[in-house]
């Protein structure tokens, strides 16, 4: 549950089927999670069944591994927007909950703030090859640990209607800002508290903090190390290493799963 757009919506229509439901928030405890003060205004708002957890540097380190796996990616990006969700799904298991909400789908449906500066011809282009590439690491993780996710926005008729719609409805303005997911924020700015439906979109690892580990693992290898590993990899298996956590994730990769095939 980071409080954005996306999961707000969710968490404040399931409330009204179930109260009780409960909700997750994951923050990396060695970053500066930036959801935080809208989890709190949320969870009071909605009197949500909520907990906060706070991961370190040992989970990312037992579950790093289970999410290359998983995923079959080692993309330094894709592994630190993806690691609290796992460790979220591990949670929620030993609990007996085998089913998880999420807001999956919302952004490429309505588009990135990076998107913004976009002709509606050139975003037209950028949605429509996003649509044709969609997919999302929270399924193969859930379906990893023998659970399954329930993402609302990959509903068929939900999709069919925001593909459909004019693009500005899906980015427009607000008090002079250019917001995206325009037309949802309207329809729920009068139920939901303004400062909160309003609020900048956060990427994930920021969200949770886990932006932090782009330099985190640094001190786990020396340079030289890296370099000479860096150049095996490049003349071995023509893979360009780019810094010391991708390195990591490419080792667990390639032990696992051999030679891209790219």
């Amino acid at each position: 549950f980071s409080a954005g757009t996306d999961t707000q919506i969710i968490a404040y229509e399931a409330v009204k089927y179930k109260p009780e439901i409960p909700c997750l928030t994951l923050a990396f405890k060695h970053g500066q999670p930036k959801d935080t003060q809208y989890v709190k205004a949320m969870v009071e708002f909605l009197h949500l069944k909520h907990e906060t957890y706070e991961f370190g540097k040992e989970e990312v380190m037992k579950f790093y591994p289970k999410v290359v796996e998983a995923l079959k990616k080692f993309d330094p990006m894709e592994i630190r927007n993806s690691l609290p969700v796992y460790i979220g799904l591990t949670l929620f298991k030993p609990k007996g909950i085998q089913s998880v909400f999420t807001g999956d789908a919302l952004d490429e449906l309505f588009g990135y703030p990076w998107q913004f500066h976009l002709t509606e011809e050139q975003f037209a282009v950028k949605q429509q090859k996003m649509w044709a590439e969609m997919g999302f690491s929270s399924i193969p993780m859930a379906k990893s640990l023998g659970m399954t996710i329930k993402a609302p926005y990959m509903d068929s008729e939900f999709m069919a209607w925001a593909k459909a719609l004019p693009i500005k409805y899906k980015i427009n303005m607000m008090n002079g800002v250019k917001y995206g997911k325009w037309i949802l924020r309207k329809a729920y700015e009068d139920v939901i508290p303004k400062d909160i439906i309003w609020r900048p979109k956060a990427p994930l690892e920021a969200g949770t903090g886990t932006e932090t580990l782009r330099t985190y693992f640094n001190d786990m290898i020396t340079d030289q190390e890296f370099n000479d590993k860096k150049a095996t990899i490049k003349a071995e298996d023509q893979v360009e290493i780019q810094d010391k956590e991708q390195l990591l994730y490419y080792e667990v990769f390639r032990k696992k799963f051999g030679k891209t095939k790219d």
